[in-house]
This record gives C-alpha cells, sequence and structure tokens, in this order.
C-alpha cells in the first residue's frame, strides 16, 4: 500500500494501541489456546485446535493490516486544517434545513469513523457530500432513504 493514509493524531494514536494489544496480549491468549487444545490430543478432530488457528489467523492478518496503515500514515497536523473549506479533520456545524436540528461531524477517513462519536467518513455518501464546502453553502445528499437538506453552519478545527 503506497498511498498515504490521512490521520488525526488521536485516530493514529488509537490504531497504534489496537496494533500493540493484538501483538500482545491477544497473541499470548491464542497461543494459550492453541497449547491447550494441543493437549486435548488428535489434532486432525480437535474443534478447539481449529478454532485457536483461525483466530490466530485472523488476528495476524489484523496486525498486518495495521502496520501497513501505521507505515503509511501521514498525521493531519491539526493547525493546518483550513476553516475557510470542510477537509479530513475539520469540525463541520450543520443545521438540518428540514427538521431545524443542529448537527455537528468531524470528517475523518475510513479508519476513524465513529458515528456514535460524530465522527464521519469523508468516503461516505454523508461526509464526501461536505468535502470543499464553506460556511453558508447549503448541501443536498442523496441517499437511499431519500435527500437530506443541510447548511453549513461553520467550519472549525
Amino acid at each position: 500500500m503506497s498511498d498515504n493514509i490521512f490521520l488525526t493524531k488521536e485516530g493514529y494514536e488509537k490504531l497504534n494501541k489496537q496494533l500493540k494489544e493484538l501483538k500482545g496480549p491477544k497473541r499470548r491468549e491464542i497461543a494459550s489456546s492453541l497449547e491447550k487444545a494441543r493437549l486435548l490430543g488428535d489434532l486432525s478432530e480437535n474443534a478447539e485446535y481449529d478454532s485457536a488457528k483461525q483466530a490466530q489467523a485472523v488476528n495476524e492478518k489484523r496486525i498486518h493490516e495495521l502496520e501497513t496503515k501505521l507505515s503509511a500514515a501521514r498525521i493531519i497536523d491539526e493547525k493546518s486544517i483550513s476553516t475557510d473549506k470542510a477537509y479530513v479533520g475539520a469540525t463541520v456545524k450543520l443545521k438540518d434545513i428540514d427538521s431545524g436540528e443542529d448537527i455537528t461531524y468531524q470528517l475523518v477517513t475510513e479508519d476513524e469513523a465513529d458515528f456514535g462519536a460524530g465522527k464521519i467518513s469523508i468516503s461516505s455518501p454523508v461526509g464526501k457530500a461536505f468535502l470543499g464546502k464553506k460556511k453558508g453553502e447549503v448541501v443536498d445528499i442523496k441517499i437511499p432513504a431519500g435527500t437530506l437538506k443541510y447548511k453549513v453552519m461553520d467550519i472549525s478545527r
């Protein structure tokens, strides 16, 4: 993966913490499960062993994915985030035109997206629609359930 992956400092630290967990405690837990399963005897018909080997493969795959992402990661300097237009890392305050509800989202990459925490991916239809928008612009977003209309009230870091 040669493309840069842009992450906020918080997102980078979150992925790094996850990697350390997978390489440390999770690997030890899986190794312990494998050892216990081996002690049960015949490995050819040992469901516990097969399950532990599968868990090991999934864990190692995720470790590889995280190492690849972190090696290509570029941390977004919050000071460089434009407040003129919405870009990755920016916090966008919106007004739902239909309901009048105020909503705030931080635009992030897929790896950091967490809708419950107000972080939406710039590759999602909603996040993509806000990229490059300015304060005061009205944004129409077509989604399967219809069209969402938001007015960009403010853009901050």
